[in-house]
């Protein structure tokens, strides 16, 4: 038998193959998770609902009837376009535009691949309408020819003319008068184009309406004010001492009574 010390040495001295799995084991392991999701896994009545949609695409079918402003067709993106009597909106809505019936149609001349989509006055009709032909109705109206009356004329005397104040075209224009004769023609009404986007008189001269009348008023004294007011002054202190008076009295009579008790 060895002796003890030689066992305890040969305990002490690490092997071969302990030294290669030394160096081979790391140190520290790399600590590795893995989670998943807790919500969408449980199950599809957590998830969110479908959308109820944009309820895109036609409202109104061929040869129905429709009045301006009724939407035609609804879509995101230019699918169809705007026709004859209708108009697109801001987001490609197309609307009427005039009272008719909806045609869906294509027009060659003016795209080869689009399609539109038209409104038209009567069942019958159909587009695209000819390049050279007339334009049809609109607004319900029928067309009918205009009766045309003519006026009797009116014959002025040579050498005479329109009189306005005393003053005849003869005469000349009104600038070409002299100052007396323009005082005696009247004012006439001046409408001018004031803010608003309205014709009217002006205010200077509405002013002035009640002068031109000849209405006569009585002059303004200027002291008149000044005497009105301290008139009213004046009644209103004696009012105050006439108050101030009966009040005195009430107290006087009160306090002898007090003083016979």
């Amino acid at each position: 038998m060895p002796p003890p010390r030689i066992i305890v040495s040969s305990l002490a001295r690490p092997c071969h193959a302990c030294k290669s799995s030394r160096i081979s084991t790391p140190r520290f392991l790399p600590l590795l998770f893995h989670r998943t999701a807790s919500h969408a896994s449980q199950g599809r009545a957590n998830k969110a609902a479908p959308g109820p949609g944009k309820r895109l695409g036609a409202k109104k079918g061929a040869l129905e009837l429709v009045v301006p402003g009724n939407i035609i067709f609804r879509q995101r993106g230019t699918h169809w376009f705007p026709g004859e009597n209708c108009a697109m909106g801001r987001d490609h809505t197309i609307f009427a535009k005039e009272k008719g019936y909806v045609t869906y149609y294509r027009d060659p001349e003016l795209h080869p691949k689009r399609k539109y989509i038209g409104v038209v006055f009567q069942r019958g009709m159909k587009l695209p309408v000819p390049r050279n032909a007339p334009r049809r109705r609109r607004l319900g109206l029928v067309g009918r020819e205009r009766e045309l009356t003519t006026m009797a004329g009116v014959e002025v005397p040579e050498g005479e003319g329109l009189e306005v104040g005393g003053i005849t075209e003869a005469q000349g224009t009104l600038r070409q008068q002299t100052k007396e004769a323009r005082s005696k023609v009247p004012d006439m009404k001046r409408l001018e184009l004031r803010p608003g986007y309205q014709y009217r008189e002006s205010n200077y001269s509405i002013g002035r309406t009640a002068e031109r009348a000849g209405v006569k008023t009585r002059q303004l004294k200027k002291g008149g004010r000044v005497l009105h007011n301290l008139k009213r002054k004046a009644k209103r202190e004696a009012a105050e001492r006439r108050a101030m008076g009966k009040k005195q009295k009430r107290q006087r009579k009160g306090g002898s009574k007090g003083g016979n008790i």
